[in-house]
């Protein structure tokens, strides 16, 4: 018996600002809906994060929709779990994976916290923070004593474990049941497969590149989702890898050397089909962080669909500093501006500024949406 597992589609996630990013994240999820067709496994399973929002745009629901019809027409059952990003931090409130019930969505929730496909049982639990990982343990204790009757057996989470997140996990690898046969979980965008208990645990990763972290792993190990053998005594992994519209590029160049460097850059983006998203480090030298800025962007920009740059001067400006030795009275503010000088930019002043007093008084609210704001002006033109 054979399911497809992927999970962390996060539809509806609009990089950068950009509406084309948030297309290549549609393109990407209707290619692996194709796929998982094309392989016609017994069912399939989503570990959550099929969205980015709680609330999705229209459009990303529709696409879900469209995609989850597919399997449905194709006679491919698909099992879900609500992950952090589609949960609704409210109680008992429902994730948007609800919505899918009459489509052939099967959602596993507290309240259907396992079902059966054949004999196979599928069980598990949506996202839970750190803060109710008590509840969580206990939940996972129930599930695995229903799961014991049952020959294969399937647990899916979304849930950070300390074996792969040390400093940002909610769950504990002792805590996880060691009786299940495939542990299919979300929430990680790289791929793992370890041996764990009597069988596999597993995330398959991110569908698409959500941030700029992922592209070393990417270039290692693909993006995709799995696809499972469970006939035997242990589960059999295959990579399905998906193609990705467009390249994430990193360089790093020598400030010393910029011209000919940009030049060697420009001449490799102008040979790809689609412009990609150019993430460029300048090492070295006395450099003014506006001066290259506008360089790389003058020379890159229309070539990119996004030019993202970061900075590692090797010579540091001996400005003097009116805040030493107590020259001037302690102003978070003006400490702010005074080390966003570089930047030379009214707009980022005002961005950190904000943030700081939103911050300070919790509103995370509103400094997410001044983020967003900051990034849409800046890329969406």
């Amino acid at each position: 018996m054979q399911f497809a597992h992927l999970a962390d589609t996060h539809m509806g996630y609009r990089q950068y600002g950009l509406t084309e990013r948030e297309n290549d994240f549609f393109q990407v999820f209707n290619q692996a809906i194709d796929e998982i067709v094309s392989e016609r496994p017994d069912f399939a399973i989503h570990s959550g994060d099929l969205f980015e929002y709680s609330r999705p745009p229209t459009r990303a629901l529709l696409t879900a929709q469209q995609g989850i019809l597919k399997l449905k027409e194709s006679k491919i059952p698909i099992y879900a779990i609500a992950g952090n990003h589609d949960v609704v931090m409210r109680k008992n409130a429902l994730p948007p994976q609800i919505l899918y019930k009459d489509f052939g969505l099967k959602l596993i929730s507290p309240k259907n916290p396992f079902y059966l496909e054949g004999n196979v049982f599928i069980g598990g639990a949506p996202y839970t923070s750190k803060y109710h990982s008590k509840q969580l343990v206990e939940r996972l204790e129930s599930i695995e004593k229903s799961s014991m009757d049952y020959e294969k057996r399937i647990l899916v989470l979304h849930q950070g474990i300390d074996r792969y997140i040390p400093y940002e996990y909610e769950l504990k690898i002792g805590d996880v049941p060691k009786s299940f046969n495939y542990c299919a979980f979300g929430h990680i965008h790289e791929r793992v497969v370890d041996d764990f208990g009597e069988g596999k645990l597993a995330y398959p990763g991110s569908t698409e590149i959500w941030r700029s972290n992922e592209v070393e792993g990417y270039k290692k190990n693909g993006k995709g989702f799995y696809l499972v053998d469970i006939s035997g005594d242990m589960p059999e992994i295959e990579n399905i890898d998906l193609k990705l519209p467009r390249e994430f590029i990193k360089e790093t160049i020598f400030y010393s050397k910029i011209q000919e460097e940009l030049s060697r850059i420009n001449q490799y983006i102008r040979s790809l089909q689609k412009k990609p998203i150019l993430m460029v480090t300048v090492e070295g030298g006395d450099l003014n962080r506006s001066e290259v800025y506008e360089t790389l962007n003058q020379s890159l920009s229309d070539f990119c669909l996004a030019v993202r740059s970061n900075y590692h001067p090797t010579t540091v400006n001996n400005e003097d500093n009116p805040f030493e030795n107590g020259k001037e009275a302690l102003d978070i503010t003006k400490m702010i501006e005074h080390n966003l000088n570089d930047f030379n930019s009214e707009k980022v002043n005002e961005l950190a500024t904000g943030l700081l007093k939103e911050l300070s008084d919790g509103d995370f609210k509103t400094a997410e949406t001044m983020v967003r704001n900051f990034y849409e002006d800046l890329y969406d033109h």
